[in-house]
């Protein structure tokens, strides 16, 4: 009888222990569902694509700070054109590269709302440099997410201002070389100089430990904007399979291994007084 037979000595005692009384216990509690700021919509993004961690990771924040009734998020050109399909609040649509001046004019006129941009790195960091810097400088009281996977995903995998030295793009077919293409945009370091930009984080939520991570850098930029602080933004070092001609694991692996080093995590500037 020292099986697992139903009957069996070994089977009771793991019943007990699941139940806590030697009953099969009839409630049934849900530790983990979908954060009630995303919508039933199911994701459309590429298999391994970080663009649906870190929707849920956005979400659960509004969640937590019980911010979802009075965000609006602004979502440019990009993968994640399609946003406002998985966001459970306000959603608007800007041209390429302008959402930090869309959410300007939002947060300018209606300062009791939540406002966020979601923007890639073709999109902040290329034809919306302009805008981020200024809206930084400014210290716009907005926050900004910023996914970072050194390529432009959706026009083609074309080099980004955060492509990688000797990476591989179709229009850097040999990999970038600093004398024909430059060298690669840090963003958060370079916004860091300015004194408007009081939140600055570097997340990678390429594993657990990763994901815990950005989820607490996320919830403390929201909570600077909150708190009337100025302006925050989190980058997310991601990756783009389909682009990077990968699998999701091996894309994974090559974005610790190449973009970590390049990208390092944490928080590269908080609010004075909490250093």
């Amino acid at each position: 009888m020292g099986g697992w037979g139903e009957l069996s000595p070994r089977w009771r005692r793991w019943k007990r222990r699941l139940s806590g009384s030697g009953e099969r216990s009839s409630e049934v509690k849900r530790v983990f569902g979908r954060p009630r700021s995303l919508t039933d919509v199911d994701f459309t993004y590429c298999p391994g694509c970080t663009h649906g961690i870190i929707h849920r990771l956005i979400a659960e924040a509004m969640d937590e700070l019980g911010i979802r009734g009075r965000t609006v998020g602004v979502c440019p050109v990009g993968c994640a054109v399609f946003a406002y399909e998985f966001f459970n609040c306000d959603m608007i649509e800007a041209a390429h590269g302008r959402a930090p001046a869309v959410a300007t004019g939002i947060k300018r006129v209606r300062p009791d709302l939540v406002v966020f941009t979601y923007q890639g790195d073709g999109d902040l960091a290329s034809i919306g440099m302009a805008e981020i810097i200024h809206a930084a400088a400014r210290g716009e009281k907005i926050t900004v997410f910023f996914v970072n996977n050194a390529v432009y995903g959706m026009t083609g995998g074309q080099m980004a201002p955060t492509t990688l030295l000797g990476q591989k793009t179709t229009t850097s077919p040999f990999g970038r070389s600093p004398e024909r293409e430059g060298y690669p945009i840090r963003m958060c370091e370079l916004l860091a100089t300015l004194e408007g930009a009081v939140y600055l984080a570097r997340a990678a939520p390429l594993d657990p430990k990763g994901v815990i991570e950005a989820g607490r850098f996320v919830r403390r930029a929201f909570q600077c904007q909150l708190e009337g602080l100025g302006f925050s933004m989190v980058e997310f070092v991601s990756t783009c399979p389909v682009r990077w001609g990968m699998g999701p694991m091996e894309a994974i692996k090559w974005a610790k291994e190449k973009m970590l080093p390049q990208y390092p995590v944490g928080e590269i500037k908080v609010p004075e007084g909490e250093g």
